[in-house]
């Protein structure tokens, strides 16, 4: 790796870690390696946030590509995407599928 690569390789992973970085979405995805897969509602007791604050942190997750989504019928279902990102959370949080 040259050192362009290595410097664009470094950026990359901290836009990541600055996307996990912010409370609400830390605990959204913490919930997620908890139960795989959540509606909205599922997260509305994450860090207090009303339901479209956290509407709007799932959809910055998912622009992101670190969440994917799934609709059935009148909900939307959220699931990790990014395992780089499952990965971290574990590590830091200590998060197990349960």
């Amino acid at each position: 790796m040259n050192n362009i690569e290595h410097k664009e390789f470094i950026l990359s992973k901290v836009e990541l870690l600055k996307a996990i970085a912010h409370p609400i979405r830390l605990c959204l995805i913490q919930r997620l390696c908890e139960n795989e897969r959540c509606n909205v509602t599922f997260f509305t007791n994450c860090m207090d946030a009303s339901q479209s604050n956290i509407s709007q942190h799932l959809g910055k997750l998912k622009d992101l590509g670190i969440l994917g989504s799934e609709k059935e019928g009148q909900a939307v279902y959220y699931f990790i995407k990014n395992e780089e990102v499952r990965k971290i959370v574990e590590f830091i949080l200590g998060c197990e599928n349960e």
